[in-house]
């Protein structure tokens, strides 16, 4: 029984110092290839975990020995065995050989907490390739540069740039049009010079005269005119709207304001008016003089002579909101023709490097 005792744990003993070991591992894919072709070495480091492991590191192109350069190195993620007790880390390594020999490959180094630990050696054939120099016609020549394939993915941002390249242009033209129609800053007024209420009615008799309608034999078009003078007058010089009232009414309201005669004389114009508009009364050429006349010399008696002050005949209106609108503008402006002007030199630095 205890002989049984001691070699159980004698075998454990030798199953912990085994698992405790630091084992590495180095092997090729392939021991024989031409030249540029590429194999890889692999190299797996099985540790206990926690363990601080450091396998070489090789920088592209730089040769393991002379002749075998590394093309490029991939870690694989390390993986974990024994219920996370060990480790086994593996690093790939891309080599490659220009010259045809055997070449001899050391024992590769890694380091655990700080203790040296080396794989196998290996060994790499490198076989050059067979040219048959009595048959020259069988070595082809070197291939012209062939031009990259077509694909729209490259030409994308070029279309892109152009479609944004017009829109600018085409805004830029808005803009400039929109500035050339808002150019004028100051604007002038003509003033009318303004009249007195008997003037103006002065000058709308006057103007029947001259059109001859006294004479005429549309005595409707004539009193329409004449009468439309005088309420014009009558609501600018008493203050009601006479445009708006019948004869009588007009002639109460005047009634406080006015001498008996005088409004004698324009109720019958009135009434006169009212006969020929309304019920198509004939006038004689007599009776549209008296009229005439009965206007002139009612508004003669009731005018009132205003100081007469001098008014300009034009005014300058600075347009505040014009000038406000001017600069945004020219701003605008300025913005568009930068982003122009950077949209083109990218297009031009995109076509370049596409057509070269």
């Amino acid at each position: 029984m205890r002989k049984i005792i001691l070699t159980y744990l004698l075998l454990q003993s030798c199953v912990l110092t085994i698992l405790a070991q630091v084992t590495v591992d180095a092997t090729i894919d392939s021991t024989q290839i031409f030249i540029g072709q590429q194999t890889a070495i692999t190299l797996q480091v099985s540790a206990d975990a926690g363990k601080n492991v450091v396998m070489p590191q090789y920088d592209s192109l730089a040769q393991i020995v002379p002749g075998i350069e590394v093309v490029s190195t991939k870690d694989s993620e390390p993986e974990l065995v024994n219920d996370g007790k060990r480790q086994v880390l593996t690093r790939r390594y891309v080599i490659t050989s220009f010259d045809s020999a055997l070449y001899y490959i050391p024992p590769m180094k890694v380091k655990v907490d700080g203790k040296d630990y080396e794989s196998k050696n290996l060994a790499l054939k490198v076989y050059t390739m067979d040219i048959d120099t009595l048959h020259t016609d069988s070595i082809c020549a070197m291939k012209p540069e062939m031009a990259p394939p077509f694909t729209w993915e490259d030409w994308k941002p070029v279309l892109w740039s152009c479609v944004l390249l017009l829109v600018l242009v085409a805004a830029f033209i808005y803009m400039i049009v929109r500035l050339v129609k808002n150019k004028p800053i100051l604007r002038r007024i003509n003033l009318r010079q303004h009249l007195a209420p008997h003037k103006v009615a002065m000058q709308k008799i006057e103007q029947i005269r001259e059109d001859r309608l006294v004479q005429s034999e549309n005595s409707k078009e004539y009193y329409t005119q004449l009468t439309d003078a005088l309420r014009q007058y009558i609501s600018e010089r008493f203050g009601f709207n006479a445009m708006e009232m019948t004869s009588g009414e007009i002639i109460e309201h005047l009634e406080k304001d006015n001498d008996v005669e005088a409004l004698n004389e324009l109720r019958s114009l009135f009434q006169t008016a009212d006969l020929v508009k309304f019920a198509k009364y004939t006038t004689l050429i007599n009776e549209n003089d008296r009229n005439l006349l009965t206007a002139v010399e009612y508004i003669d008696k009731t005018k009132i002579e205003e100081e007469v002050k001098p008014q300009p005949k034009e005014m300058v209106v600075e347009e505040k909101r014009s000038k406000t609108a001017r600069i945004v503008i020219l701003c605008i402006i300025g913005v568009l023709v930068a982003c122009a002007l950077a949209v083109l030199i990218f297009l031009i630095y995109k076509l370049y490097f596409l057509c070269i």
